[in-house]
This record gives C-alpha cells, sequence and structure tokens, in this order.
C-alpha cells in the first residue's frame, strides 16, 4: 500500500528548500517572450539587434541578466539585484509611484533604452542593456514582479507545488511553465499559434505603466485565500496547490508570455526607430 507524505513531513524533508529565492520568470518564460519578440519585429530592429549581438539571438540573451546574478563582482550582487521588479503599494498609480534609491525595473529599463540610443555607446555596453531591455519588459509581466510590497513578490507565501515544498513567486516564475513539459522553442510556437492578428494589434504597446497596471492586476486575483484550497500560506501550514490551481491560472500566464513577447518586440521597434 502507498503512504501517503503529510505536508508536515514534506516540510520536515525539505529543509532550507523555502529559503531559495525566486528571481524572474525561470529560463523557458524569458527564453519564450525573447522567441516571440524575435518572430514579431521589424526586419530593421532584427539588423540592429545582429549588430549588437552578432550571433547570439534574444532568447540567449534574455536569461543573461539572470545567469550573472551568481557572479561575485559588487555591480552583480548589489546594483543590478533589483532591476528585476518593481513595487507598486495596494491603490498605487502604475503610471507615477516612487522608485526607491537604488532603482527598480523602471528606472533601468530608462537608463538602458538609453544606452541603446547612443551613438557614442560601445558594442559590448549595448550588448549589456539590449539584454537588459529584453529581461526587464518581460519581468514587469510576471504579475510578482510587480508586487506590493508586503511579502517579496509572493515569495513569503509558502505552497506545496504538487507535494513539493515551494512558494507561490516560483510557482508563476516556472512552476506553471515547466508543467507544460515543453521545451522553449515549442512553447513559443504553440503560443505565437493561438495568438489572433487582432490581438497582436491590441498588445502592440511601448507603454511600461500600462504593463505594470495588468500585472497588479493580476496580481491582486492569484494569490490562493484560504478556505478554498488548504493551508495559510505559512511555512508551518502551506496552501496546498495542483491540478486545480495550474488549470485555473496557466491560461492567464500565458497570456502574459504572449503579451510580453509582443511588447519587447514593440519597444525594441521604437527603440531603433530613426537610429
Amino acid at each position: 500500500m502507498t503512504k501517503r507524505i503529510s505536508a508536515a513531513a514534506l516540510l520536515a524533508a525539505a529543509g532550507c528548500a523555502w529559503a531559495a529565492p525566486a528571481a524572474a520568470w525561470g529560463p523557458i518564460g524569458h527564453r519564450i517572450t525573447a522567441q516571440i519578440a524575435e518572430d514579431n519585429v521589424s526586419g530593421r530592429t532584427m539588423a540592429h539587434v545582429r549588430a549588437i549581438l552578432g550571433t547570439e539571438d534574444l532568447a540567449e540573451g534574455a536569461t543573461w541578466p539572470d545567469e550573472q546574478r551568481s557572479n561575485p563582482a559588487p555591480f552583480w550582487q548589489k546594483e543590478a539585484s533589483p532591476w528585476h521588479y518593481v513595487t507598486v503599494p495596494a491603490g498605487a498609480d502604475p503610471a507615477d509611484f516612487p522608485h526607491p534609491p537604488e532603482g527598480d525595473g523602471i528606472t533601468a529599463l530608462r537608463t538602458y533604452t538609453a544606452v541603446l540610443r547612443d551613438p557614442a555607446a560601445g558594442q559590448e555596453e549595448k550588448a549589456r542593456a539590449l539584454r537588459f531591455v529584453v529581461h526587464i519588459v518581460g519581468d514587469l509581466h510576471q504579475p510578482l514582479h510587480a508586487g506590493a510590497g508586503s511579502d517579496r513578490g509572493g515569495n513569503d507565501v509558502k505552497v506545496l507545488w504538487f507535494d513539493a515544498p515551494q512558494n507561490l513567486h516560483w510557482v508563476w516564475d516556472e512552476g506553471l511553465i515547466e508543467r507544460q513539459q515543453l521545451s522553449y522553442s515549442e512553447y513559443a510556437a504553440r503560443l505565437e499559434r493561438r495568438m489572433t492578428p487582432q490581438q497582436v494589434i491590441a498588445w502592440w504597446n511601448t507603454d511600461p505603466a500600462t504593463w505594470i497596471a495588468e500585472s497588479v492586476a493580476l496580481r491582486d486575483r492569484i494569490y490562493p485565500q484560504p478556505g478554498q484550497v488548504r493551508g495559510q500560506g505559512t511555512q508551518e501550514d502551506p496552501f496546498v496547490l495542483s491540478w486545480q490551481y495550474s488549470y485555473d491560472w496557466t491560461p492567464p500566464e500565458e497570456e502574459r508570455l504572449q503579451q510580453a513577447g509582443i511588447r519587447i518586440a514593440a519597444y525594441l521597434d521604437w527603440v531603433f526607430a530613426g537610429l
């Protein structure tokens, strides 16, 4: 007879698993959005991309800012760390909220956009800027990267995801995506097949305030509610999430991936216009 392992036993066995930080869309998510973008930018924009990145495509460049977070250099450990998200408290205006002195996703996006448009910037400097722009636009479409400032973007909300100890942020970064068991290219192709021309036109938007407002609206709906699911979201009593949560929230997450890809394309076309 198979014995069901209790939540408490899983927590004890997991030990420090809760402490693993979640950073952004996982590698698959970022590559999906970048592939969609590469398939939708203009030929002129793609020429600028190739001039900057050479043989590196956008899907490869999109994950670079996360990969460098293990780099011990102070730039990566301190300065660049806050650039993957924004903090938008409940009731704040997504178009006009305070940015911390250390910066955030919006301030970094402005900085690197200026680098891409600067004729005096060198190729290496522009390559860093382009990778960050693609990455940040993707991040701002993950609803928990527009956190309210109360729970570290869902990192403090503990869950058992199909019996594995995780947190809500990780579920949105990677868990929902990994459930599909698709490569990034397969997933991007599937999502592109499902997009209508009308959706691409409607989503073609270069305003970060719009992206953030959408993320905040979704953020406020995706938290499990005590009484509707088992658990309280604490380390001692995590929310128990599996098939129903995946069924309910995979379609909205896939739409955010689609929108992020189209917005990266729109933003890059805008950045390189006239250059």
